[in-house]
């Protein structure tokens, strides 16, 4: 790594050749507990924030994503405990998705509950050959907390959403790639450097198009038709107030498509 940045105990920003990766790092399973989710945040704010950063792999490690919440930290709150922490809980990956640029994780073992609401909070998900994805906390006798009910049924439509909510069952990464839980599968040991791969494309891109082409996307979801044009249109009227615009399209015509340089600006 040629430039790392140490957020906290349980994640690390890791920066290389223009890519960050959030990883996850608290043994065996990395179940999410306080202050990762604290710490998943404080890392999506500053992989925003980095202009070496064009985009972020969310990396559990080899042999797992992340397994779900910490059961034993949540067991024996009481409603009103969790009424304040729930705002806590979705908020680390209202972080995560709110990252203005190219993101995707690298899914290797188990992401179960919030490890599966990690993973759907990114633009892309890929996928090792042995991973289970799945939402089981109706068998705690709760539901997801993190953005699961909402992001999995955008992603796969709600009838599968509600079947594997409603079941707590485990997903693989055949179906996973069928219902388009996942994009693409490999071999464990392919999983991260196929997503570096991915996120590298986006080095020297332009990124404030990137930026809004997200916002455009996520926000238009979330509306009716018109006002997500309406938010379409400023966004594509805002970028002739860039220079990547102007040297974006002064390329095309002199030189043809794809030959353009970036500066972010």
């Amino acid at each position: 790594m040629n430039g790392k940045s140490t957020v906290g105990e349980f994640i690390r920003l890791e920066v290389a050749d223009g890519i960050g990766t959030i990883r996850l790092d608290r043994p065996k399973m990395n179940a999410l507990n306080a202050q990762m989710q604290s710490e998943i945040a404080e890392a999506s704010a500053e992989a925003d924030r980095r202009v070496d950063v064009a985009a972020v792999v969310v990396y559990g490690g080899e042999r797992v994503f992340a397994a779900g919440a910490d059961v034993k930290e949540m067991a024996d709150l009481s409603f009103q405990e969790m009424s304040l922490q729930a705002h806590a809980l979705q908020a680390f990956t209202r972080a995560l998705a709110g990252i203005g640029k190219p993101t995707i994780s690298a899914i290797t073992g188990f992401a179960l509950g919030g490890g599966c609401e990690v993973a759907l909070a990114t633009d892309v998900r890929f996928a090792a050959d042995n991973a289970k994805l799945g939402q089981p906390e109706v068998l705690l006798g709760i539901i997801p907390g993190a953005g699961g009910t909402q992001r999995l049924s955008r992603l796969v439509g709600p009838s599968r959403a509600k079947d594997i909510i409603f079941t707590g069952r485990f997903v693989d990464a055949d179906e996973a790639l069928a219902i388009g839980l996942v994009d693409k599968i490999f071999p464990a040991d392919e999983v991260y450097p196929q997503a570096v791969a991915w996120a590298k494309q986006f080095v020297g891109a332009a990124s404030l198009a990137l930026r809004a082409a997200k916002e455009s996307i996520d926000q238009g979801l979330e509306i009716n038709l018109q006002s997500g044009l309406e938010i379409e249109r400023l966004q594509f009227a805002g970028l002739f107030a860039t220079k990547d615009q102007k040297s974006g399209m002064k390329s095309f015509i002199e030189n043809g498509p794809g030959k353009a340089t970036f500066e972010g600006q």
